[in-house]
């Protein structure tokens, strides 16, 4: 029973996240803030790649950074020309402009390759996370090893 109250507060969790950063329901305004908030968790990974090569998967902020990618990424999936242009343009802000007009389509791109990747326990993990609860993830978690390639190959896109 415990276990259960556990799942459902992290499910809606997950769905106050999702809500409240513009994934259902999407109009253009909305992917300024989502870009904006995406740009901001890829640039603190990003720095953390550059500078130890690795990600500490047992850290929460590092998890809810995951997680707010993944949202970010996911929302580029059948994405209005309008979204995806402001999405763009919150992405380069977020980043402090780590991301910029050179490279934003090739990691916009990138991101939307993680739409064909498992992430629900990346994102179980992050609701957690965001929530307050424990979570971890590691290498063997569903999805981890595709999510850091994809997020290697977007480190070497930026300065």
């Amino acid at each position: 029973m415990k276990n259960l109250l556990k799942r459902f507060v992290a499910i809606c969790a997950l769905f106050t996240m999702l809500s409240s950063c513009g994934v259902l329901n999407q109009t253009a305004s909305q992917g300024i803030s989502l870009g904006n908030s995406t740009g901001s968790s890829l640039a603190s990974i990003i720095k953390i790649l550059k500078a130890t090569g690795a990600l500490d998967l047992s850290n929460l902020g590092n998890i809810i950074n995951l997680g707010q990618i993944l949202t970010g990424a996911s929302s580029l999936q059948n994405a209005t020309s309008a979204f995806t242009s402001e999405f763009a343009s919150g992405l380069i802000n977020g980043s402090s402009n780590m991301v910029n007009q050179g490279n934003v389509n090739a990691v916009m791109s990138a991101l939307k390759s993680l739409a064909n990747t498992n992430t629900t326990a990346i994102q179980t993990a992050a609701s957690a996370a965001y929530s307050g609860q424990p979570a971890q993830l590691s290498n063997s978690t569903a999805g981890v090893s595709e999510t850091l390639a994809v997020l290697n190959t977007i480190s070497n896109l930026v300065k």
